[in-house]
């Protein structure tokens, strides 16, 4: 009973949107959340075309629905030595790679191990050679 309750919420709120009935507002709760969530699904699944005052509502609903997430949902930077490792893998070096711009291929270890910090030299060498972000790099 309470999926067919809000399979038909969904529908009802998606023809509310599309009539321009249904009033966007800043999300505040995980209920609320849902609701766009599910109300976005449904216009997705109705194929709105962006271009038309059904679609531009769609964009907005979008637009705080990310807001929500990103005050919500905070995703962590990444591990600057991991970040280094795994763009070096997807680019095919290897330790010794890196001895020309680092110093000897001990040091570029101590380095990928932790047990010698990344300087801020060390950050933008990788940031301009690898495309790492400085904020991953220096978080």
């Amino acid at each position: 009973m309470v999926h067919m309750l809000n399979a038909i919420k969904l529908i009802l709120g998606a023809s509310y949107l599309k009539e321009g009935k249904m009033e966007l507002k800043i999300i505040k709760n995980e209920e609320q959340y849902q609701e766009y969530l599910n109300l976005v699904d449904t216009m997705f699944d109705q194929q709105i075309s962006p271009d038309t005052p059904e679609g531009e509502k769609l964009q907005v609903a979008l637009l705080l629905i990310k807001q929500y997430e990103d005050l919500n949902y905070s995703i962590p930077m990444p591990d600057p030595i991991e970040a280094i490792k795994v763009k070096m893998k997807e680019a095919g070096l290897k330790n010794k790679d890196l001895v020309a711009k680092v110093g000897s291929k001990g040091y570029v270890s101590l380095i990928l191990s932790g047990k010698k910090p990344l300087t801020l030299e060390l950050a933008r060498l990788f940031h301009r050679e690898l495309n790492i972000p400085a904020e991953v790099l220096l978080s």
